[in-house]
């Protein structure tokens, strides 16, 4: 199994407060965590992020296809304003939004330049009124449209200093600090990549507020024979597009959105044993917490509640929010929750959602062993101690270790922590 990154310190973990007292220390799961001040109020200040892109403390993440650039699997690199000049230019925040939208042509190909924060671990860097750190932004470098040949250059000099962009689904060996810095770029990467067509009209769309908006522009100078694009002209003059109901008040349709999801570890009603389950493509002995999407109009427990029964046929009755971790594929918030069976609802049946091959109640020591040397990711190999056919389970970079932790380690005492 490779080394498992440390997980993120909670924050002001050392402060004491009424609230640790009662409910313990907080639990700080991996993708959070970040380093960096977001100073998110700032984005739609032009002089703020034409200052910032520029500065000579400012750094650069970029991505491949969303593999983002790195000197191995578990830092990332970084580049300068320097490297990526021919790309994005001299400054693409030069010019302000509502001058941007104005002189919107949807056949040029703009490059995708996103503002992630402040890193105030560096006060001698960049400062803007009472805010100072060293400015990090993250660049999309994927060849395409216009900008393939300057992309294309800038991967090849990447490559040519020795850094590499690490491909694969889950970047999960990165250091804790870098990894809340990666899920912070890649969810917003992913986001614009997906929505190139606005959502209320289909035409393209332009982003805007440094990465984290997408508006459709009332007016193209490309000239469109279809409304999803396909310019084959430029105009003189801007063409008029067709009316759309996003450039009317605040829309959802333009901003990142971020998925719900419930993931839970669920006790029996003795608190001896716990539920786990597994998915016909894992590997032989490979358990999980279960796990599903919140639905519309529907709280976090109802939701815990509604999936473990249409999971397993399980009923639950109290339910307890543990703790939540960022994960950026594509963009969910996994909400950790802990729920206790009923005690004439622990019968387990699966013929509700064919979602899982078995579920199983396991006990509480199995559990604790299992955490001691079978942990791993689902492509890894478990620990060296392992003996074949013992239980698997998540590494501690996944909530759901989280969970199990926090049940085998006295979270159903007498002084319950959330």
């Amino acid at each position: 199994m490779p080394p498992q990154p440390d997980l993120p310190d909670p924050a002001h973990h050392d402060v004491d407060s009424m609230l640790s007292r009662k409910f313990g220390r907080e639990v700080a799961n991996y993708f959070s965590g970040s380093p960096l001040n977001r100073v998110s109020f700032l984005r739609a200040d032009h002089g703020f992020i034409s200052k910032a892109l520029v500065h000579p403390s400012t750094s650069f993440l970029l991505f491949n296809d969303l593999a983002p650039l790195a000197k191995d699997a578990t830092k990332l690199a970084y580049a300068t304003h320097n490297d990526i000049r021919s790309l994005i230019g001299e400054n693409p925040f030069e010019k302000e939004e509502a001058e941007m939208i104005k002189e919107y042509n949807s056949s040029i190909t703009l490059p995708l330049v996103l503002f992630l924060g402040l890193d105030e671990r560096n006060k001698e860097g960049f400062e803007h009124g009472i805010y100072s750190g060293c400015p990090l932004f993250a660049v999309d470098v994927t060849p395409k449209g216009t900008l393939e040949k300057e992309a294309t250059g800038v991967i090849e000099a990447m490559k040519a200093k020795g850094l590499q962009f690490v491909e694969g689904r889950m970047h999960m060996t990165l250091n804790a600090p870098e990894a809340a810095i990666y899920a912070q770029a890649r969810a917003l990467l992913d986001w614009n990549a997906r929505n190139p067509f606005c959502g209320g009209c289909g035409q393209p769309t332009l982003s805007v507020n440094a990465g984290t908006k997408r508006v459709c522009p009332p007016t193209d100078f490309a000239s469109l024979p279809t409304a999803q694009g396909g310019a084959t002209s430029v105009e003189a003059k801007p063409r008029e597009r067709a009316a759309c109901a996003t450039r009317k008040g605040i829309s959802n349709l333009s901003f990142p959105r971020t998925d719900p999801t419930v993931i839970m570890a669920v006790v029996s009603h003795d608190a001896k044993r716990v539920l786990l389950g597994r998915q016909r493509r894992w590997p032989p002995h490979w358990y999980s917490t279960l796990a599903g999407f919140c639905e519309p109009a529907e709280s976090v427990e109802e939701a815990v509640r509604r999936e473990v029964w249409e999971e397993s046929g399980v009923l639950l009755g109290r339910v307890v929010i543990h703790s939540t971790q960022p994960w950026p594929y594509p963009a969910n918030l996994m909400i950790g929750a802990i729920g206790q069976a009923l005690p004439d609802g622990e019968k387990i049946h699966l013929e509700h959602d064919p979602e899982l091959e078995d579920a199983k109640w396991v006990e509480m020591d199995e559990i604790r062993e299992a955490l001691r040397i079978g942990t791993s990711g689902l492509g890894d190999a478990p620990g060296e101690e392992y003996k074949e056919g013992g239980l698997r389970l998540p590494p501690q970079t996944a909530i759901a270790n989280q969970l199990l932790q926090a049940v085998t380690g006295g979270f159903m005492g007498e002084s319950p922590k959330i």
